[in-house]
């Protein structure tokens, strides 16, 4: 009898553990530590170092290629058209009202070795995008209103498209000594930290409307750029509050794989379409994922990057000051009556 409780018992406990293993299994499976969204398309939230947030990268052109190969829509990274939707923000900030981009040039590897001119090209572009009708998509999304809105109507807090996005007062050459010549999420989250010490960004509100863009010089860039990624951003929490930045590695230095030539638009069309397309997302979604994604966890720019033809294509633009740049589309909750799509100007 007793030996017939133990087998019972034993047999309820293994039963019991072999439950637990599945819902993990099951849950390891749902946790995105895959670059891929939801519904398989490329880019998305991923696991890149144990013990930091979720950094979302943007897909490669290649990856996107295949993506669409396969059958799924020609616009949309999602591969749906869902509408994206108010996540609720982290401590009240849901998207950057009052948005300024910082560009740090992070390590003594800049110093004098800049062959494709990229850093006269993110300062012109970040110099003139604010207050163009480029990116004034963003204006469509706000903050102070419940989970799950898709369209404010005039209710929140917008985000902003402010004039002088950039703040060039004070470019960062960080060059007192190398950068890590593969840096980690940790240290590139590190490196944000300073930079807001640097900026005197010591508060949490002075944060919260604040980006922090850490390019890395030629050939010191972060692994896995250019074959599973071309950029990223993230978040990382500080004394200073949560700080939200990116990471931009050497765009030419991942040639047409992240957008030398695309569409024709130059050998250093990458460094726009790409910094563009980080921008945005950091203004809509600055600590990810609270603020404006869809139901696969697409943002702003991921529903539309990489489109060769078609509505939404990726094109040069007139910015301010009648100047132009190469950018990709925008994803607009407001386009074609409100079913949502690729735009590359607002309203």
């Amino acid at each position: 009898m007793n030996r017939h409780v133990k087998s019972a018992s034993a047999r309820r406990a293994l039963l019991l553990l072999g439950i637990m293993i599945g819902t993990a299994f099951a849950a390891a499976r749902a946790t995105p530590n895959s670059m891929v969204f939801e519904d398989g398309a490329p880019g998305g939230p991923k696991a890149l170092e144990e013990g930091q947030p979720l950094a979302l990268v943007h897909p490669t052109v290649d990856d996107m290629e295949r993506f669409r190969r396969a059958g799924k829509p020609a616009s949309g990274a999602s591969g749906t058209a869902s509408n994206l939707s108010y996540h609720g923000g982290v401590g009240g900030t849901g998207v950057q009202t009052t948005p300024k981009v910082y560009l740090v040039l992070w390590g003594s590897q800049w110093t004098g070795h800049d062959p494709s001119g990229e850093v006269a090209v993110l300062e012109g572009f970040y110099g003139n995008v604010g207050g163009s009708a480029w990116s004034a998509s963003v204006t469509q999304y706000c903050q102070g209103v419940a989970s799950g809105t898709v369209a404010c109507n005039g209710a929140g807090t917008a985000a902003g498209n402010p004039a002088n996005i950039l703040v060039q007062v004070d470019v960062w050459y960080d060059n007192g000594s190398a950068a890590p010549t593969h840096p980690r999420q940790s240290q590139l989250a590190a490196e944000a930290v300073r930079a807001a010490a640097h900026f005197k960004n010591t508060s949490a509100g002075s944060n919260a409307n604040t980006q922090y863009v850490i390019a890395t010089a030629t050939h010191n860039n972060s692994s896995g750029f250019g074959s599973s990624y071309c950029a990223w951003h993230s978040s990382t929490s500080s004394a200073y509050g949560n700080i939200s930045y990116t990471n931009l590695p050497y765009m030419t230095d991942a040639g047409a794989n992240c957008g030398a030539d695309f569409n024709g638009l130059g050998a250093n069309a990458g460094i726009t379409i790409v910094s563009g397309h980080e921008m945005a997302e950091s203004i809509t979604d600055p600590f990810p994922n609270s603020g404006w994604l869809d139901s696969t966890g697409a943002e702003i720019g991921d529903k539309c990057a990489w489109i060769a033809s078609g509505q939404g294509a990726s094109a040069n633009v007139t910015l301010t000051n009648g100047l132009s740049y190469p950018v990709q589309s925008l994803w607009s909750n407001a386009a074609n009556s409100g079913a949502g799509g690729c735009v590359l100007s607002y309203p």
